[in-house]
């Protein structure tokens, strides 16, 4: 639940996982196929983990942070790690960019930039985009 003031999203655990499972049924329903889960950590660790487990994918995990100032909920300068984490080396081929929330899409936009020199079949997977302003530079469900 968005505030009246339209700076704070309330989601209760109930609601969280049913977005997840929305975002599993509409990535299975696109027929798009993938072959790794790259979720940006804080927010995408826990959708990319179910997301991981549901379509039996490895999950990759790349640091992000611009969150810092008042009790994380003012975005600063982007900081996006350099190596991304994986059991299997390197990922490759179709990348499901997953994150769980897009306000500006400042942070998404700035990984897709950087992504997309080595990864030229990326999609992103969120669970809310609030952006009005913004369009993603990629494939979104």
């Amino acid at each position: 639940m968005l505030t009246e003031d339209g700076k704070h999203l309330y989601v209760s655990y109930d609601e969280y996982h049913n977005l997840i499972e929305k975002l599993a049924i509409k990535i299975f329903q696109s027929g798009w196929e993938f072959d790794n889960i790259l979720c940006l950590a804080r927010g995408g660790m826990r959708p990319g983990d179910i997301l991981s487990r549901v379509f039996d994918k490895p999950l990759a995990i790349m640091s992000t942070s611009s969150y810092r100032s008042e009790a994380g909920t003012v975005q600063g300068n982007l900081d996006i790690a350099h190596y991304i984490t994986t059991p299997k080396g390197e990922i490759a081929g179709r990348v499901l960019l997953v994150d769980d929330l897009a306000d500006s899409g400042h942070t998404l936009n700035a990984v897709i930039h950087q992504l997309k020199n080595n990864y030229h079949h990326l999609h992103t997977g969120l669970l809310c985009g609030l952006f009005a302003d913004q369009s993603l530079d990629s494939s979104a469900f």
